[in-house]
């Protein structure tokens, strides 16, 4: 079994013995001849098949010049003035907009700092500004005054020809290590995570077991033949294989928008709060269904309540905790099956704009209604 561990230009090569751990036998994948380095023993969630038609090496080798490393300076204002309380450091990749070069990153790298630069990886570094960011999906492009020999772009193509399972890259900077490389496979599609310097979740996120370190947040997570399906952008603290990365689809729709306008404010609002039902909390309401989000709460005077969607009407204790019930449960948007907040947000982030009207079908009472509902924009944070 030929497996890949994150480390650049090594195959790893498996054999499973009566504990259920691995014998590594390394080779480097510019030689054929298999040399053996090295015995250690890794869990079934550190590996990835490997890919036979894919050369990590030349894949490397090609696109390793199109990465940069971002930093900058965090500053706070105190009675003795502005003073430097820290830095930022991150990843980034050069991308051909339109024609103009940019760097594409993510915004928590960036957020806050001044001073910022981007090195290439040839060592040479130059001043940069920030062109547009977004806080909702966690993006940020840069503008650099570099030399027009220095810029290499990155293809951007469709995150939509992903699928579970299938083998991604990841380059970055991770703990100032310039240019390292990770492999693995995207674990899930339309995750929804939550960045602690907004109020609301980041939806439509690729899973993926590459790992992922401080410092390669806002690389490039590439597909077999080098293209971009998304920006790695977050961790699971204290876990292992469980990354996050948004993913090139919400690149690619708002990239014009941020080069030329500094921000993208199309993202479609509902105006709720909801959990995920499930069996226990279907058990509680007295109905059959177990999927769907349930309604906790209605923001005032936003599209849900004009639409007249009802939050919960009761608080119930389900395995020791209290959970609000009672509320509309959306089970479906314009015909399409809503299992749960994630697909929820994924759909409306996919396919909506605000000013659109959509259709809801809902549970109400044990009884399935439909109600048009006027999306509006999410308020601006």
């Amino acid at each position: 079994m030929i497996i890949i561990v994150a480390e650049t230009g090594f195959v790893v090569y498996n054999y499973l013995d009566s504990n259920s751990k691995f014998s590594i036998l390394r080779t480097q994948l510019s030689s054929v001849q298999q040399q053996l380095e090295d015995y250690t023993s890794i869990s079934d969630a550190e590996y990835q098949v490997v890919p036979e038609n894919v050369s990590l090496s030349q894949l490397y080798g090609n696109i390793k010049d199109s990465i940069v490393m971002i930093q900058g300076l965090i500053v706070q204002t105190t009675w003795r003035g502005q003073q430097v309380t820290g830095t930022v450091q991150g990843s980034g990749f050069i991308y051909n907009y339109t024609g103009r070069m940019v760097v594409i990153t993510n915004y928590h790298v960036i957020e806050g700092a001044i001073n910022i630069t981007v090195e290439f990886n040839d060592g040479n570094t130059y001043a940069a500004e920030t062109l547009g960011s977004d806080k909702y999906s966690d993006l940020a492009v840069l503008s650099v005054e570099a030399q027009s020999s220095e810029f290499k772009s990155l293809q951007i193509t469709s995150s939509s020809t992903l699928s579970v399972g299938d083998y991604v890259i990841a380059i970055g900077n991770p703990y100032g290590l310039v240019g390292s490389m990770t492999t693995g496979i995207v674990s899930a599609l339309g995750r929804t995570i939550t960045e602690s310097t907004i109020n609301y979740a980041i939806a439509d996120v690729i899973q993926t077991s590459t790992p992922i370190n401080s410092g390669n947040s806002g690389g490039p997570l590439l597909n077999d033949k080098g293209q971009v399906v998304g920006i790695t952008t977050a961790i699971v603290s204290g876990s292992t294989g469980v990354g996050f990365a948004i993913p090139s689809n919400t690149i690619l729709r708002e990239i014009g928008s941020l080069v030329n306008t500094g921000s993208y404010t199309q993202h479609p609002y509902l105006g709720i709060s909801g959990t995920d039902m499930t069996y226990s909390i279907a058990q509680k309401m007295g109905i059959n269904t177990t999927y769907g989000v349930l309604i906790t709460q209605v923001t005032s005077g936003g599209p849900a309540s004009k639409a007249g969607l009802k939050g919960y009407t009761s608080i119930a204790s389900i395995d020791g905790s209290s959970v609000y019930i009672g509320g509309d449960i959306i089970i479906a948007i314009n015909g399409n099956r809503i299992v749960d907040m994630d697909s929820l947000l994924t759909y409306l982030e996919e396919n909506t704009l605000p000013n659109q009207t959509i259709s809801l079908t809902i549970i109400r009472n044990g009884l399935t209604i439909n109600i048009s509902l006027l999306l509006g924009t999410r308020p601006s944070t």
